[in-house]
């Protein structure tokens, strides 16, 4: 009987599969480059044509016509981009771990709602007319109703479908509202007709600032969640087994999902389905896992809008159709398809 006497050999001739989570990395830094890609294409293609040579002279030699545009109009635009985009997309996935549901958005729990009757309040009632004074109003009607749909939803016992009730029953409410003084406001309808379809036009650096601390600070929050809701997300029982204080991360996440979703609406109005498409995308390729779904979230969510921000400029040129319209459009169809795959699946 033959004996291999060089087992450790033949055991190395054999290169190891690679494992799961390097293939999740490596196609982390492949979001990041598309992303870059995509950031640069919004700062290079515009509703105005200017050639590669002209971006480039406006963003870094000119402060004239071409600087005007590119600086002044696609770099802030995109930096907006770039940060409600991902907040949009963290809000969206730790919704939808906090709800147990793969179809959930933050408009579910009322959020973009209770900004947008805040807007029309401060339109109408204070007279608030640029968008800076609308972004601390927007913000506070996010938070406002986010806390609401808390407390409704039973506060440290909520459950996700208490959660969801209580956010449709608010949202139904304060549309209604909505409709009914923008029909006794003429004035105000006129004015809430662009904000309210979401748009990136209006970024400006002064919009930008105000919204990125709170940006940054329910990134830093939804990220560092991630564990948490894990186990959040495979049921009560289970989670109360592994350790887990389900009012604290419910509250938690709440907050988080509020100051993200609240600060975007604020900044740029409300924009639907990329808080839905994205998570649920990236689910299928990353798995329930929350600590690369949020990350992966966080990259491909401004690829979604930053890549309908530019159709937008392309597709209507001279003029411009809003990213909001854009993203509703791709995401309609997107999101019956995403339905019908799920109610097949559980037949």
């Amino acid at each position: 009987m033959l004996v291999d006497s060089h087992p450790e050999q033949r055991a190395d001739a054999a290169p190891a599969p690679p494992s799961r989570r390097a293939i999740r990395a490596v196609g982390l830094v492949v979001a990041v480059a598309i992303l870059v890609l995509v950031a640069l294409a919004s700062i290079a293609i515009g509703a105005k044509e200017l050639s590669l040579e002209q971006v480039w002279h406006g963003l870094f030699h000119d402060t004239g016509t071409y600087g005007d545009v590119v600086v002044d109009e696609r770099l802030s635009r995109t930096v907006l981009g770039l940060l409600a985009g991902a907040a949009l997309g963290l809000s969206g996935a730790v919704l939808q771990a906090l709800t147990r549901n793969p179809l959930a958005d933050p408009g579910l729990l009322g959020i973009n709602a209770g900004a947008s009757a805040a807007v029309v309040t401060a339109i109408t009632y204070f007279g608030v007319t640029s968008l800076s004074g609308y972004v601390w109003f927007a913000f506070v009607g996010a938070a406002a109703v986010g806390a609401l749909v808390w407390f409704l939803g039973g506060s440290r016992g909520a459950t996700p479908v208490r959660l969801a009730l209580a956010g449709t029953a608010i949202s139904a409410a304060l549309y209604g509202y909505l409709q009914a003084v923008m029909i006794m406001d003429d004035a105000a309808l006129g004015k809430m007709r662009f904000w309210t379809v979401g748009s990136l036009s209006s970024a400006t650096d002064s919009t930008i600032t105000q919204v990125l601390p709170f940006l940054v600070a329910g990134t830093a929050l939804a990220l560092l969640l991630a564990r948490p809701l894990n186990a959040v997300a495979m049921g009560d029982d289970t989670a109360r087994a592994l350790g887990a204080h389900l009012g604290r991360t419910r509250a938690l996440a709440m907050l988080a999902a509020t100051v993200l979703c609240g600060a975007a609406t604020a900044a740029c109005g409300p924009i639907v389905f990329v808080g839905l498409m994205v998570p649920h995308a990236v689910r299928s390729f990353t798995g329930p896992d929350l600590r690369w779904i949020l990350p992966y979230a966080t990259v491909l969510s401004p690829v979604l809008l930053l890549g309908a921000d530019v159709i937008g400029r392309v597709v209507a040129r001279p003029a411009e159709l809003q990213v909001g319209i854009v993203t509703a459009i791709i995401g309609g169809p997107v999101f019956i398809f995403l339905v019908r795959r799920r109610r097949t699946a559980q037949l």
